[in-house]
């Protein structure tokens, strides 16, 4: 079978995957994570901080910035609003989309009950994803893609972007390889969906092939959970 079919088909079996455990067992377990639930374990109570600190490197970002009031911002795999429902607070238009209906009926939820109207949430996997938007976050997304599609997804999410798009990612080093296998080693019900870390400069060739350049960037690590956040604009 050529390379390319292979390619192919376990991206559609990793977005399969993807989108039936986070509409199952994976909703419930990461709204909790998500949220100010006190149902959540010591490994999972680090994991929400992990991915608490990335998204306040973004909201300081832009909070530097000033610019975004009025601003079209596409978010990208949302989850249940983490970074969608803040910006739309601080006054930018927001177009926001899971591939998970649980996760984005549950973040247009949160948006309503806050009062919030300048934000829309639908389900969409992340390749459909169409329109022109000044700014694109896609936060935590990456670790679902294989090596392969990596390139390809980061390219999509740059022709969406006017200016700016903003991305995060697990790191491909020999500490997180040799702690993702450790964590191999114990299947259960803490499993979830696969993961693929990424290399650095892979993800920084992408953006710049796309015409992009990295304008800033942030290291978010915790015990169980380590992110790379690049800001990068149109060159």
């Amino acid at each position: 079978m050529p390379q390319r079919r292979i390619s192919a088909r376990f991206a559609v079996d990793d977005k399969t995957e993807v989108r039936e455990y986070f509409n199952t067992e994976g909703f419930n377990r990461w709204n909790k994570i998500y949220s100010e639930s006190d149902e959540v374990n010591t490994v999972q109570l680090d994991i929400r901080t992990g991915h608490d600190q990335t998204i306040q490197k973004i909201i300081n970002w832009i909070k530097a910035d000033g610019d975004i009031e009025g601003k079209s911002v596409c978010d990208c795999g949302c989850g249940v609003g983490s970074l969608a429902i803040p910006l739309a607070k601080m006054g930018a238009d927001i177009s926001a989309s899971d591939i998970s209906d649980a996760m984005s009926t549950e973040a247009d939820r949160r948006a309503k009950e806050m009062g919030i109207s300048n934000a829309k949430f639908y389900t969409s996997d992340l390749e459909s994803v169409t329109g022109n938007y000044d700014t694109v976050t896609c936060v935590d997304v990456a670790i679902h893609y294989p090596t392969e599609q990596m390139t390809g997804m980061i390219k999509h999410l740059c022709d969406l972007s006017d200016r700016r798009v903003i991305f995060s990612f697990a790191p491909k080093t020999w500490w997180f390889v040799g702690l993702k296998k450790f964590g191999e080693l114990f299947p259960g019900p803490s499993k979830t969906t696969r993961a693929y870390l990424h290399q650095e400069e892979d993800v920084r060739k992408a953006l710049e092939d796309a015409g992009f350049k990295i304008a800033r960037e942030e290291f978010t690590g915790t015990n169980f959970y380590f992110s790379k956040l690049f800001e990068a604009v149109k060159a």
